[in-house]
Parts: C-alpha cells; structure tokens; sequence
C-alpha cells in the first residue's frame, strides 16, 4: 500500500484535491483512539489519518455532558489492554478524557487526526481499488476528500445530533422545560424545582442521585424496572497490588484477568441458573430498600442479561431514594399535561423540568451515503462476518463491541486482527478484500443482528431494520461472546474460503 501523497488527477474547477492515505479511521472516541494505537503500532509503515466529526476526541465522553456522566463499564476493561488504568473502576467522563488524552500525548497521535470533519458520503472504486470520502469541516463550511486503501470505521453505533425521546401525547402542552441527557443544555437551572427523570437504564440511574441534592425532589418514572449491581466503587485485588508496591503494568492485567473470569462466571449463570442470579441481584439492592419498595420498583421481568446490567457506585441512587431525596414511580404514561404527566393508573406527577432519559437513536455506520462502484449500499442487505465485516463490501472493518463485556475488549481484539489482515494484504500484493459465503453457507438461515430472546434493549429493537443480518454460524454473526472471541479472532486463516482478495 502506498504512502501518504496528494492525488494529481484532473480537477474540477473549485473542487478540493484529495489527500490519500493508506487507512482511514472515522472517529477519534474510544475506539478511534484505541484502534490508531494499534495502527501504528504493529503497521508503522502505514499512513493514516483519523476523521472526527467534534471538535475534540473521546466520542460519547466528550458529548455527554449531564450531570454525574460515567462509565457503567469497570475501567480495567474498559481501559485498554496497553495502558494501565490506576484509578476507580467506575470512572467519571473527564477521567476517562484524561485517560485518552495521555493515550494521544504518549504515542504523539494528535498529529493524525482532523477534528470538524464530518463525513457526509463513502465511495468506493473496484477500478482503483480504493475509497473516497467527502468530510465537511464544520469550523469552515469547506468540503475535504480524502482516498483511502482500507476503511476503519470506530464511529459508534448511535446517532450523536439527537436522543431517543417517545412522542407522547400532550407533549406540547407541557408548561416546563423538557431536557434530553444526550443534548444537555448549559446552566440548567435545576434548584427548588420538581424534576421527573423518565427512563430505567444506565443514564437515569446515574441522573437521578447527581441531581437529587439540587432539586426540591426528583421522581424516576419507568415503565418496567432493571437490573442494577450496587457496590463499593473500588478493587480490593488492585488496591492489595498496590499495597505490595507490584508495577501497574502487572496490577492491570492481573485486575483485569479477574474482572473478565468473574464476568464469565455471571454472564454463564444468568443463563444456567437465572434465578439464583435475579434474588443476588435483588438481595443487593434490599440492603437500601425495604422489600416492598424491591418488589414494585426493582424487580424486571425478564432474566438477568437479557438487557445490561449496569453498575451502580456505592448504590447512589438506592441512597437517594431512601434519604426522601428521590422517588420512583413504575407506571406507564397517558400523556403529557400542562403541570406534568399523567399516568395510566390515573395519578398525576407535576413537575418544573421533565428528563426523557429514553435512550438513543441508533446509526448503522455513522449515517454516511455508501456507494459501491456506483451503486448505492444498504447494509441491512449485507450479512456480517463476526460482526466486523460485511459481504459485499471491501476493505472496510466495522468495530462494534460486547454488550456483556466492555466495549474497548473488541477494539484491542479487532485492532490485532485488522493489522493482520493490514500485513497479509501487504505481503500477498493483494488491494481488496472482501467477505463472501462459501458454498457450505448458502442455505443458512438468515436473521437479524441480534436474537431478541438473547439480547433485547429497546434502542436495539427500534432500528434492527437497519442492521447487517446474520447467519447461523459463528462465522456469520457477532456472537457478543468475548470469551471466545478472544481465543477466536487471533487464529483466523485469512487464507480461509470466506476471504476474496485481489
């Protein structure tokens, strides 16, 4: 693959050259950031470059900004392989912006990446066997194109410009204010006012005890409860490590090695022995609340991991409520009024600012106009090879991480295989690859991303239309199982049936 160089070729007046660059990173967040290392690391020969739709790196960390925003991952996982995490496992945003940023500085990749890029359109040519991007950059208005042999894409997988918010009925009825985490405004005014969060995950759990001390009360209002694990947010086996003066390089792997067995064990039990599971789970949360309150508010309907189990520093939110401070309801709602909500049981909730802490809007590859030698690409009509890659559509990786395990696992394990795959390429004299079934897979049952009874979030189930499809084979699917994957991805012939180079 070539080296960085402007291409020389015909121009239309006022069209921008385009800069070529042998791999092409879309994001500078976790997985972004994660997957240069890897980059130029094992590929040192390689150009690259990293576009970046925001100002800045770090991705969700950098656009969140409600209050309490943290990870619900432990950062020994979620940190990366190759660099040490020294801090709480449950870190805040800015701690995790702090990691990254150490990550950027440290191995000097600020240089590679073009911040306000925003990519509107992915070209790709089998004639010259290379993509071209077309960026928008927002600080000037000004259209960028850039080539590239190889795709990376570490853009996420939820759309950034907007949360998922229902359309109630009655919603502009409403006298106050109505707030979405994703796009919280500054200089919220939160102090003496009746605040309604509205959701049961992650980002509400976290919302509400942030929040509780400001307010003259807040009511967490959720349709159906979840599952929370409460807990110290700190490592005893780090924390001993430490104690024996062992280097951090050791205490993370160590660490890390132990939070990912007992991750394995948890994820085995929630489906071997799902009850057994479900009353630890809830015997947790009644050491801060009375059974009742349990009963109503805290137990879910459905088996451990089917949705994600969030971890909850401390019980915080369990503290809030029984300190009076805060208040569930688990009700479902008839409308919006001009005070509040009403409620299907007929009960009203008035309030000054409503949360729709309702989730998000999933983006399959980051909303980008994909065209393959003219013809425009529907990824939805593409099945996916381990959730990586698609068939059909060459020189382009895809990281989309575990559900059950921290995200970041994925982007170190797809960042060994990708430069692979990158060196393979280099050494075949090959210039496109492509996934493609082999004959023993043609008459495999087809499905969607996700089976439902495995895995079901509503922001999954809202946009599974939008999804690559699966197979009935490992190979064919993105099994959200780490624990293979990882014994798995290193040892893949890439000389195997289902790779096409030319």
């Amino acid at each position: 693959m070539a080296g960085t160089e402007t291409l020389e070729r015909p121009q239309a007046r006022g069209a921008a050259k385009a800069e070529h660059f042998d791999v092409l990173i879309v994001g500078a967040g976790i997985s972004g950031i994660g997957s240069a290392w890897h980059l130029q690391k094992q590929t040192p020969d390689l150009s690259f470059v990293i576009l970046e739709a925001m100002e800045s790196f770090g991705g969700t960390w950098h656009m969140h900004r409600y209050p309490g925003i943290r990870s619900d991952s432990d950062l020994y996982t979620f940190g990366y392989r190759f660099k040490p995490w020294t801090g709480a496992p449950i870190a805040t945003a800015q701690e995790i912006l702090t990691y990254m940023n150490e990550v950027i500085e440290e191995n000097d990749l600020g240089r590679h990446i073009r911040y306000n890029h925003r990519i509107s359109s992915a070209t790709w040519s089998s004639d010259e066997k290379r993509w071209t991007i077309v960026a928008r950059q927002g600080d000037t208005g000004e259209e960028r194109v850039f080539t590239c042999n190889f795709l990376w894409m570490c853009q996420g997988y939820y759309r950034h410009s907007e949360g998922y918010t229902p359309d109630w009925e009655g919603m502009s009825d409403f006298k106050g204010q109505i707030i979405h985490p994703q796009t919280w405004p500054e200089n919220v005014d939160l102090k003496g006012k009746n605040v309604i969060v509205i959701g049961s995950g992650a980002t509400a759990a976290t919302v509400v005890p942030n929040i509780a001390n400001d307010c003259k009360h807040v009511t967490l209002l959720q349709r159906s409860p979840t599952y929370f694990i409460p807990g110290r947010n700190a490592n005893e086996l780090a924390d001993r490590l430490r104690q024996l003066q062992i280097n951090e390089e050791w205490i993370h792997e160590i660490t890390r090695r132990e939070i990912l067995f007992n991750q394995a064990e948890f994820a085995r039990r929630s489906f071997e022995e799902p009850e057994a599971v479900r009353k630890e789970l809830l015997d947790a949360v009644r050491m801060f609340l009375p059974e009742d309150y349990v009963e109503k508010h805290f137990t879910p309907r459905y088996r451990p991991w089917q949705q994600r189990v969030a971890f909850v520093p401390d019980g915080d939110i369990f503290q809030g409520i029984a300190s009076g401070k805060a208040s569930v309801e688990t009700d479902e709602i008839e409308r919006f009024t001009e005070k509040g909500i009403l409620l299907k049981s007929g009960k009203e909730l008035e309030a000054d600012i409503i949360i729709t802490a309702t989730g998000f809007n999933l983006s399959a590859l980051g909303d980008i106009d994909f065209t393959i030698d003219g013809k425009p690409l529907d990824f939805a009509d593409t099945i996916t090879y381990r959730g990586m890659m698609f068939t059909g559509v060459p020189n382009l990786v895809w990281v989309f991480g575990y559900f059950r395990a921290s995200w970041t696992l994925r982007v170190d394990i797809l960042g060994d295989f990708v430069t692979r795959l990158l060196r393979h390429m280099k050494e075949t004299g090959a210039e496109k690859v492509t996934v493609a079934l082999r004959p023993e897979d043609h008459n495999m049952e087809i499905k969607p991303w996700l089976d439902p009874e495995d895995f079901n979030p509503g922001y999954m189930m809202r946009s599974m239309h939008l999804l690559p499809k699966r197979g009935d084979k490992p190979e064919w699917q993105h099994t959200q199982d780490y624990w293979t994957e990882k014994d798995v991805l290193p040892f893949i012939d890439l000389t195997g049936a289902e790779f096409v180079y030319e």
